[in-house]
């Protein structure tokens, strides 16, 4: 098993990453000896806790925030789920979110409309891009929460969350913020974002998966009824025993993904620009969304009259990605890139690449070299 990804080009870090070897050995000792209950109070968990005090430090004021603001999860979906269900005895009924949002927070709207609340989806341009007026023209009086992304999981389309959140305070309406393909990919500064809720998962800057991380400014934490109740641990917002190891590993995850922010984007950016374009010389193709407000790692690409899974299945040892990892089970057109206004064809026959800190030139070379000769062979 330890040379399983050997066999593999691995282009699909936005559905996940792998775990940085460094954080790896950070985590280890909490495995193997450091394994007490934090919640104790004999000497050996208070340890422990001073630990995971510390990692929860690290992890606040690498977000702008304070530890106290910060509630650990299992990640993303679980804390998008937290907020918008610990919402639901609020007297405004009205949400607001983005057609292009990630699974987890369309179905979670889906709950609160069967709730008795209505939800509007406001449409984006073929960039991917959201019409701030439209926004504004959208917010009523009863409108709780906006909810949106930071940066979109299949073409890295970045929107402008600071200017979002200021239009939605103006009305008293609250904002979530689905930082999932952000945190750890560029600087996060909460107190500057200004949102009232960001969820974020470990496992996508090179943290174990099974922990996130919920952000609640401290204005509006009386707002939100918490979902899981037991012991009363992390102030009463979600009880159970706290995952230690996978907090102490995002802890380390973060710091090294900010520590190594600036390289990583070079490299990974000038990989990602070449296969981009060694790609865009095949006839018939183009890139999906906005290529002036972007992730670095990120780039989406129709090969039209090509059937994306055709290819996939294709590429065999190379791993890409149709769509959404929540959602490439399916053969159903990308929700994303038909908000855009692709046909189902187009949207069908597109891919994600999504490149990371592991990315090697050699596989880009392969990777140009074999799509290719399939797109070709697929089109003859």
């Amino acid at each position: 098993m330890d040379n399983i990804n050997s066999k593999f080009i691995y282009l699909d870090y936005n559905a996940t990453t792998p775990v940085d070897e460094r954080v790896l050995n950070e985590m280890l000792p909490f495995f193997r000896t450091g394994y007490a209950n934090p919640s104790g109070s004999h000497l050996f968990s208070l340890t422990i806790q001073d630990a995971m005090d510390q990692a929860s430090e690290d992890i606040a004021d690498r977000l702008g925030t304070q530890p106290k603001n910060i509630i650990f999860t299992s990640g993303a979906t679980e804390s998008i789920n937290l907020v918008l269900k610990g919402l639901q005895f609020s007297s405004r009924k009205h949400i607001i979110s983005i057609s292009t949002e990630h699974k987890a927070v369309l179905e979670s709207c889906a709950f609160m409309e069967r709730s008795g609340f209505e939800v509007s989806f406001l449409k984006v341009d073929r960039q991917g891009m959201l019409d701030l007026r439209l926004l504004k023209e959208s917010i009523r009086e009863d409108t709780l929460l906006i909810c949106t992304m930071l940066v979109n999981n299949e073409t890295g389309i970045i929107l402008p969350i600071k200017q979002i959140s200021e239009i939605a305070h103006q009305s008293h309406a609250l904002v979530l913020c689905d930082a999932t393909q952000a945190v750890g990919k560029m600087h996060i500064s909460l107190q500057h974002l200004d949102v009232d809720f960001m969820a974020f998962s470990a496992h996508k800057f090179y943290g174990p998966k099974g922990i996130g991380g919920l952000y609640i400014a401290s204005q509006v934490q009386e707002h939100v009824i918490p979902q899981i109740h037991g012991g009363g641990q992390q102030q009463g917002w979600r009880s159970g025993t706290v995952n230690t190891t996978g907090i102490i590993g995002m802890a380390a995850a973060l710091r090294i993904a900010l520590e190594d922010l600036e390289a990583d984007q070079l490299h990974i950016k000038q990989l990602r620009d070449h296969l981009e374009n060694e790609l865009l010389a095949i006839p018939d193709t183009f890139i999906n969304g906005s290529t002036s407000h972007r992730l670095f790692n990120t780039t989406n690409i129709c090969f039209k009259g090509v059937l994306s899974d055709q290819l996939i299945t294709r590429l065999d040892t190379i791993s890409v990605s149709s769509g959404s990892a929540c959602s490439a089970v399916t053969s159903r057109p990308s929700h994303v890139l038909k908000a855009m206004g692709l046909s189902d064809l187009d949207a069908l026959s597109s891919i994600r690449f999504s490149l990371g800190r592991f990315t090697r030139e050699v596989e880009i070379s392969q990777t140009i070299m074999r799509i290719k000769q399939l797109v070709e062979k697929l089109r003859t």
